[in-house]
């Protein structure tokens, strides 16, 4: 006895009598009904995103003359390391490297303290003007940055800050985002946990470092990556602010030495950018985790 069913058709078993459906689908059938389809994109839009970066890395071990070649090469085929020697030789790439990463870190520090005690103020104390002042936050996150590089620049010449590291550091150690940021994950804390600690004459100070401050791993860690890309990034305002080459950050370095007297060295140009780029892949790599939890628990779109 037998019944035929779209997908197959229902056959006796010798060992238990019963009647099984025998399962005819195709091998794309399978693959359809699986996840196949979905990996099948993601492994081509990911293709996609991370060839350029391939490019950029191969690129950085051929000469000028193989990138300039036509058509052009996707394998070097004279591997060399004569521009990254460059950098680390003639171009004094450490000291570069050691601005941006003192930049980076101590800006990093200050948005994590400072963003962390605005955020927990609009999210936790009543205070007069609160609403307005979370108001203004959120304004200045429309304002560009570029508009403000001249009054900031006058206000760094004025103080005597202008090519030292504060006038890097200073103007961007709370930043609007970071404040947002940690008020929304703040916000979802529980108030008893806070009135608890304040019965037990808890004060605002110790509540924020100890029971506040723990509990923002994620949205810590979102921040931390964002605000060190920020600054291992920026250009226009290191540019602006510094005079002197002992000074200049690695992205400043990069645009400048770069160029030749006739053209642009692209061998030097990708073996800068790798070096540039390699501090923030390694970083999200190890926090990716927390930035992802970061980012779902604080409605960031």
């Amino acid at each position: 006895m037998t019944a035929s069913a779209a997908s197959g058709s229902l056959d006796p078993d010798p060992t238990s009598g019963s009647y099984v459906r025998e399962n005819k689908l195709t091998p794309w059938q399978k693959f359809m009904r699986g996840r196949g389809l979905s990996y099948t994109v993601l492994a081509v839009v990911g293709a996609f995103w991370v060839f350029p970066f391939v490019w950029m890395a191969l690129g950085s071990l051929k000469t000028q003359r193989e990138i300039l070649a036509s058509p052009p090469t996707f394998i070097p085929k004279d591997p060399t390391l004569a521009n990254y020697t460059k950098w680390f030789g003639q171009l004094h790439f450490s000291s570069y490297f050691t601005n941006s990463l003192i930049v980076a870190v101590v800006t990093v520090l200050g948005n994590v303290v400072f963003c962390s005690m605005v955020g927990y103020a609009l999210a936790k104390i009543d205070f007069a003007g609160k609403r307005i002042l979370f108001g203004a936050v959120m304004v200045t996150l429309m304002v560009p940055s570029v508009s403000t590089f001249v009054p900031l620049f006058v206000i760094i010449a004025n103080m005597g800050l202008s090519n030292s590291y504060l006038a890097l550091i200073l103007p961007f150690l709370t930043q609007p985002i970071g404040v947002f940021l940690m008020r929304q994950f703040i916000s979802g804390i529980p108030d008893a946990l806070l009135e608890a600690a304040r019965v037990d004459g808890a004060g605002e100070l110790r509540i924020f470092w100890s029971i506040v401050l723990p509990q923002c791993g994620p949205p810590l860690a979102t921040l931390s990556i964002l605000t060190f890309l920020s600054s291992w990034n920026n250009f226009l305002w290191p540019l602006v602010a510094m005079q002197t080459e002992d000074k200049y950050t690695l992205p400043v370095a990069l645009s400048l030495y770069s160029t030749g007297q006739n053209a642009t060295n692209y061998g030097v140009l990708l073996a800068g950018a790798v070096l540039v780029i390699t501090p923030i892949l390694l970083l999200f790599v190890f926090l990716q985790r927390y930035f992802i939890q970061g980012v779902a628990m604080t409605g960031i779109k």
